[in-house]
């Protein structure tokens, strides 16, 4: 495509329904702000944001269904006496590859510690040191000790706990209301393109039911990650980018969505094997498990000075390598050496699902291969949550605050989540009084739906041509096979699933898009055809709004000189 010494815009020919196709709403449910998503982001910002007023928390599936709960690894905060939030922030800074927003990676690791301590006395109970304080492990990209962990390998399950827990405790609150099974369609916005609701379809015994709306002066979208876009991935199923596609359709601006985290280290299960995938965290690595090669070497050691314990996409794409070098499928991870009585203890979880899959970490080596694990990219934010969209705020897996940059360092997700639910909630309860009523209007376009039989299609498409690795060539192919997928207007039915797999279309689109712009290999972003790094052209962000026809427009956004 030639240099780009400044920004540029591209229209893409993929066109996206501004709204999805659905039955009109049959009734409506009235609060200050409306919560979607009910992870650490959702929970954190709907318990805080009790005190700018009335709160409405929607979640898709169950409160426990998020990826929150899914988290092994722990929470990354520099919490111990040898560590700084310098340090932390230097270690995601270079995980980030020169793509992170230095202010907001200072907030994060300046607030951290303090939300942590928090969440422990909110009633997370992180496992301790002989001292009593937060006992702290390390993870690939961390020169410090600093993940703090709970249940040997079930972090994410205690914090989920701690706050449904303190969600429950209040529930008698009439300023909280939860409504569960509750899957949302749209962000609804008034005539000045304002955010005043969602639109959600229900399912499930109850008052409520079918399609209907939640009517708010402020929406906060925390609704977790992309997994479900591709065929293989650790997210669990409820993961089907609602919050990006609902965001983008909004006209919500959308970022570094290219930036795609693959965990190096998720059980490889077969060729057959479709959907959620079992993780093996990095914190295995971190106690010292080694990776090998299907010829028994340790290929990490002359790949990085951290070897094993390098950044995610350092270690993916050696593994990658490995396995092509070998002609394998996978590579070994080798914690044999650790032993029976640390890995029990340390990582019952993992211990446990290896071994319902006829894999014991105790006597054999682990095959482990790639995965989708996490998007660095997302709904644009800036330090107080707030989106491109008036009225509209983001967190969590869904958003991007500039803490990423081109790839997550492990366990500063749980963090951000916590970190900026905070932030919002303090921005609503100073700004919110002032903000008045609204209704929802229609927005421009026909809606429309992909038909439910379509997601295979696009999950294999995803996996084959924006995986792990990239090229012109793989992008193309992806693009051509998106192209034959026909929105229908008027004989589509609108279903629940019909309205996931429209949702995974516009991320698929997206995605794909970006990831053909941007030539150059960059963190969780690697093409083939263009190897290297290259600041001079790349050095900033990828931007795409939906426009009112629903095309797709996308602006390279150059960063600061460093």
């Amino acid at each position: 495509m030639g240099p780009r010494a400044v920004g540029f815009s591209v229209v893409t020919e993929i066109r996206l329904p501004r709204q999805l196709l659905t039955e009109s709403p049959g009734w409506a449910e009235y609060a200050d702000v409306v919560v979607v998503g009910s992870g650490i982001a959702g929970l954190t910002t709907a318990l805080e944001a009790r005190k700018a007023g009335r709160v409405l928390l929607v979640t898709k599936t169950s409160l426990t269904a998020g990826a929150t709960a899914w988290a092994q690894g722990g929470i990354a905060a520099a919490l111990g006496p040898e560590d700084t939030p310098e340090q932390h922030m230097h270690d995601t800074l270079v995980a980030g590859v020169g793509l992170c927003s230095e202010d907001a990676v200072r907030t994060l690791v300046t607030e951290g510690p303090r939300r942590v301590r928090e969440l422990a006395a909110l009633g997370a109970e992180f496992e301790r040191a002989d001292d009593g304080t937060i006992a702290l492990t390390r993870e690939g990209g961390h020169r410090r000790d600093r993940i703090a962990h709970a249940g040997g390998d079930a972090t994410g399950q205690e914090i989920s706990r701690a706050l449904i827990e303190a969600l429950r405790a209040v529930e008698e609150d009439p300023g909280i209301q939860v409504i569960e099974n509750a899957l949302v369609t749209d962000v609804l916005t008034d005539a000045r393109g304002r955010a005043c609701g969602v639109a959600l379809h229900v399912i499930g015994a109850g008052r409520i039911d079918g399609l209907g709306a939640a009517l708010g002066r402020a929406v906060v979208l925390a609704a977790g990650g992309i997994g479900q876009v591709y065929a293989s991935t650790t997210n669990p199923p409820v993961s089907t980018g609602d919050g990006v596609a609902a965001a983008l359709r909004a006209g919500a601006e959308i970022v570094d969505l290219e930036f795609v985290q693959f965990h190096p280290t998720v059980l490889w299960l077969g060729h057959s094997a479709k959907g959620q995938q079992p993780l093996i965290s990095e914190a295995v690595r971190g106690e010292g498990a080694l990776l090998r090669d299907v010829e028994g070497r340790r290929f990490m050691v002359d790949r990085h000075e951290l070897a094993e314990l390098a950044p995610r996409h350092v270690v993916a794409k050696g593994v990658v390598t490995a396995m092509a070098e070998t002609g394998a499928e996978h590579v070994w991870l080798d914690a044999r050496h650790l032993g029976a009585e640390f890995l029990e203890s340390r990582f019952p979880t993992i211990v446990a699902r290896c071994r319902a899959h006829g894999v014991d970490p105790v006597t054999d080596m682990v095959p482990v291969a790639p995965a989708q694990h996490y998007a660095s990219g997302g709904i644009r934010t800036d330090a107080c949550g707030r989106t491109t969209v008036p009225g509209l705020y983001a967190c969590g897996e869904a958003s991007w605050t500039g803490v990423h940059g081109a790839n997550r360092l492990a366990s500063n997700s749980l963090l951000e989540g916590l970190v900026w639910g905070h932030r919002i909630a303090i921005d609503l309860a100073e700004n919110l009084a002032d903000v008045a009523w609204s209704e929802p209007e229609e927005r421009r376009g026909t809606p429309a739906l992909l038909e439910a039989s379509a997601l295979p299609f696009i999950q294999a498409a995803m996996t084959a041509g924006a995986g792990v690795i990239r090229s012109a060539s793989s992008l193309g192919t992806l693009r051509n096979r998106l192209h034959t997928l026909r929105l229908e207007r008027e004989n589509a039915i609108p279903t629940p699933e019909a309205w996931e797999t429209t949702n995974v279309f516009a991320v698929a689109a997206t995605l794909g898009h970006h990831a053909v712009l941007r030539e150059e290999t960059r963190g969780g972003h690697w093409r083939e055809d263009f190897p290297e790094r290259d600041d001079e052209r790349w050095r900033g962000h990828l931007a795409s709004v939906l426009t009112p026809d629903g095309v797709l427009e996308t602006e390279f956004q150059p960063m600061r000189e460093m």
